[in-house]
């Protein structure tokens, strides 16, 4: 049979992709017709063209799967169509599963992230158990993702479906081609564009071993539970250090106060819909969430899933060759 991979033209989704390739399985992807397709290159996959938000194309690529990774999303810190965000990770993911379930997919990975998580006050790592509301939840990407995995976790209790949660933290290393917010910082740094920092902190995972996890959950998971794939916690100004060191560069010294950056983020965003370009380098949802240590536990998957990762050290490095010749 089939396993239908969502995603795969983008970071995540391309690793997991390859890996199910590796273990001789058969594979589907789900692209957009106008989707960037270098990480699928030359992979022996089936493209089925369709869309989250098109129902006919979902019930076109769940035709005769026995299995599913639902890894896309719309992942953007700053839009001017908020709308399309919620479109794409609420109700395109809930459309896809259902369409899963009515097709007689077995057993689905659902990919949330550990923007739906608690962050523990005090900086100590989070875990699965840590409380937290919609209202916690900084800017419309957060709060689209935290509204899928409610929406996900009632497909689970109510109507049966055979879905297992996965909740990556901050994935880094090669295969970045949009970039992803985290991967622009990286970029940035390594072409010398970050001359200062802001006290931060976050789980660095290489993007390898979130694709591992994610066919371990598949193996080893029970349905309806959810299970961080992380990594490693770093704070920003050791990140850029580490990054500065790889590049013979100088690492920043100048640290910056959230109150001194968030203006510049207003500004940012104000020029960015002024010209309908691009997502701005700086954000205001970006500062807002800055102002945390978003450091998390991967215990749960190591436990029960037997969930390994290797050190920030060396995703940061593979990371950076990578983008040295981005």
């Amino acid at each position: 049979m089939t396993t239908l991979v969502t995603g795969a033209t983008g970071f995540v989704g391309s690793v997991v992709a390859r890996l199910l390739l590796e273990k001789g399985e058969s594979v589907r992807v789900l692209a957009r017709a106008n989707s960037d397709r270098r990480n699928i290159e030359n992979l022996d996959v089936d493209i089925v063209e369709g869309d989250l938000n098109d129902p006919a194309s979902l019930k076109k690529a769940v035709r005769d799967c026995s299995s599913l990774y639902h890894v896309a999303a719309d992942y953007r810190l700053w839009t001017p169509k908020p709308d399309e965000i919620y479109n794409t990770n609420v109700k395109g993911s809930c459309s896809l599963l259902l369409a899963a379930a009515d097709a007689g997919i077995e057993r689905m990975i659902y990919t949330s992230s550990v923007a739906t998580l608690g962050i523990n006050s005090d900086g100590t790592p989070s875990n699965e158990d840590t409380p937290v509301s919609l209202e916690n939840m900084i800017g419309h990407y957060k709060r689209s993702k935290f509204l899928a995995e409610q929406a996900v976790q009632e497909l689970i209790d109510k109507q049966g479906l055979p879905i297992i949660i996965v909740n990556p933290s901050t994935p880094i290393g090669p295969g970045d081609i949009k970039p992803t917010p985290t991967g622009r910082m990286i970029l940035d740094a390594v072409n010398g564009k970050t001359p200062a920092y802001v006290d931060t902190g976050l789980n660095l995972v290489h993007v390898k071993d979130v694709a591992r996890g994610h066919l371990l959950a598949f193996e080893k998971g029970q349905i309806g539970q959810r299970y961080i794939l992380g990594g490693e916690d770093m704070s920003l100004k050791e990140i850029l250090t580490t990054i500065a060191k790889l590049t013979d560069q100088k690492p920043p010294k100048i640290k910056l106060s959230h109150s001194v950056v968030m203006p510049i983020a207003y500004i940012s965003e104000a020029w960015a819909k002024l010209t309908n370009g691009s997502e701005p380098r700086a954000t205001v949802d970006g500062v807002r969430m800055s102002r945390k240590k978003m450091f998390f536990s991967s215990d749960k998957a190591k436990g029960e899933l037997g969930y390994q990762y290797q050190s920030a050290h060396v995703a940061i490095a593979d990371a950076v060759r990578w983008f040295e010749h981005f």
